[in-house]
C-alpha cells in the first residue's frame, strides 16, 4: 500500500461499498449511503451520509410516478448530509454519473466538497457492461493503492465466470426477458444482458450496454422468451418474488399464459454493478442449466409460476 493511499475513504454508492470490502479496505471507510447493505453491518459500521425517500409503503407504479415527477422538478432522490461530510472530511469518493435515479451523481458530490471546503478526490463508477463493472474493481484497487490485491479479486471472478461460460457452451440457449421494473415495465439494459450471455441464454428484450427503457406486455410477449426473469431495482428475493406474481398475471392477460416467471435477489444479484454480479451469473446459470449447474439456489432465485 502506497504511504499517499487515501485513508477516509466514503462511498455513494452500494456497489462501490461491496468493492471496498472486497479488497480488504473496509478499515479505511468512513461513509456510506442508506441503502449499503451488504455486507449487512456496513450501515452500523461507518456513517451514513446519503439518505432518500422511504418508499417501503409504494407500489412501483407509485414509486415511478414519483422518480418522474422529481426528475421533471429537476430535484435529486438522495439527499447529501453535508453535516456528517464534513465530520468525516474524507480524501476519496466513490461516486457515479450513470444514473440519478440510483445515487447522487459527482457534479452534485464536487460541489458540495467544494462548499465544504474538502479537497477529497471524486471518482466516479459508470460501468455499462459486465466486463467494465470488473474493470471499476481495478479502478477502486488503484485509487486505493491496493492494485495487486484487485488484481487477485478479478482473476477470481473471471475464473468463476470462465468456468461457468466453459459449463453451458455446447448447450442450447434459452430465450431469457429480464425485468427490472415493472409498474410500467422496464427491459433491462446496462449490464444484464451480459449476465444472462454468460450464464447461457439469450437476452430478447433489453440491449447490452444500453439504458434500461419502458416497455409493454404485449412488447415483451412479443418477444417468444422461453422465460421471464424479474430483477426489479431496489429489491431483494422476497419483494421480487411479490412482483413477479404482478408480471404472471399481467403475461397470462396479454396471452403468454405458460411462459415460466422468476424472481430473482436483484439488489444482491443483478441490478449493482459489484462483485456479486457473479454469483447472479452462476444463479441464473442454474436457472436456466440446471442439468449442467445444479438446481437453483433458494436463498437467490424462486420461480412463481
Amino acid at each position: 500500500m502506497s504511504p499517499r493511499s487515501p485513508q477516509r475513504v466514503v462511498s455513494l454508492l452500494p456497489s462501490a461499498t461491496e468493492i471496498v470490502y472486497a479488497l480488504g479496505a473496509a478499515d479505511r471507510l468512513v461513509g456510506v449511503t442508506f441503502e449499503c447493505d451488504h455486507p449487512p453491518t456496513a450501515r452500523t459500521d461507518h456513517a451514513v451520509v446519503v439518505g432518500g425517500t422511504d418508499t417501503s409503503g409504494m407500489t412501483p407504479a407509485q414509486i415511478d410516478a414519483q422518480v418522474r415527477a422529481r426528475a421533471a422538478a429537476g430535484e435529486d432522490l438522495y439527499t447529501l448530509h453535508e453535516g456528517a461530510l464534513r465530520g468525516i472530511d474524507p480524501d476519496l469518493v466513490l461516486t457515479q454519473d450513470l444514473c440519478r435515479v440510483c445515487a447522487l451523481p459527482s457534479d452534485v458530490v464536487g460541489d458540495a466538497l467544494a462548499h465544504l471546503g474538502c479537497s477529497a478526490d471524486v471518482v466516479a463508477l459508470d460501468p455499462g457492461s459486465l466486463d467494465d463493472v470488473l474493470q471499476t474493481v481495478l479502478t477502486v484497487g488503484s485509487s486505493l493503492g491496493v492494485p495487486e490485491q484487485a488484481d487477485r479479486v478479478v482473476a477470481a471472478l473471471r475464473a468463476r465466470l470462465d468456468a461457468v461460460v466453459t459449463a453451458v457452451a455446447d448447450r442450447p440457449r434459452p430465450r431469457v426477458a429480464v425485468l427490472e421494473w415493472v409498474g410500467p415495465p422496464f427491459a433491462a439494459g446496462h449490464w444484464v444482458p451480459d449476465l444472462v450471455t454468460a450464464a447461457g441464454g439469450v437476452e430478447v428484450l433489453g440491449t447490452a450496454g444500453a439504458r434500461s427503457v419502458t416497455t409493454t406486455w404485449a412488447d415483451v410477449v412479443a418477444t417468444a422468451p422461453d422465460l421471464v426473469v424479474v430483477a426489479p431495482c431496489g429489491y431483494h428475493l422476497d419483494a421480487a418474488a411479490e412482483q413477479a406474481l404482478v408480471v404472471a398475471a399481467a403475461l397470462a392477460a396479454a396471452g403468454a399464459p405458460q411462459v415460466p416467471v422468476w424472481a430473482v435477489d436483484a439488489d444482491g444479484l443483478v441490478v449493482r454493478p459489484g462483485p456479486r454480479l457473479v454469483d447472479g451469473v452462476e444463479a441464473l446459470a442454474r436457472v436456466l442449466h440446471p442439468d449442467v449447474l445444479g438446481d437453483p439456489q433458494p436463498a437467490a432465485v424462486r420461480r412463481v409460476r
